[in-house]
């Protein structure tokens, strides 16, 4: 009997997620990271919500997700409102959340086909 859900070839899902560090399919990353639902990882030079700028928002609408959970550290902090008004105009959802929350949620959402981006801040 198989007890482990079936993976589309090819789609990024998150495995582990600790507090230095985020693991997808099998590689640890212990840097802020892009997942896109299918695709390399794509670095995100931020460590820390206050460094966030338009800049680090404009590399999530280039992939055109849409919907991006943002996993804003280890505590839920939201990032200032005027620095997402990019992803409004392109109609991109946009949900914080912890980290370790944001990791699930990718994964379920992913799960469903569904075209969304990981935004994880990590060292935050």
């Amino acid at each position: 009997m198989k007890l482990q859900p079936d993976r589309a070839e090819g789609v990024n899902i998150i495995n582990a997620c600790t507090p230095d560090s985020i693991s997808v399919n099998g590689e640890a990353y212990t840097s802020s990271i892009l997942v896109p639902p299918t695709g390399p990882m794509i670095p995100w030079p931020v460590t820390s919500l206050s460094e966030l700028t338009e800049a680090h928002f404009e590399q999530i609408l280039q992939a055109r997700p849409e919907l991006v959970i943002f996993g804003s550290g280890r505590q839920l902090r939201f990032p200032p409102p005027a620095l997402l008004r990019p992803l409004m105009a392109a109609r991109i959802g946009f949900e914080t959340m912890d980290t370790p929350a944001a990791c699930r949620t990718y994964n379920i959402l992913v799960g469903e086909g569904r075209q969304v981006m990981a935004a994880l801040l990590i060292h935050s």
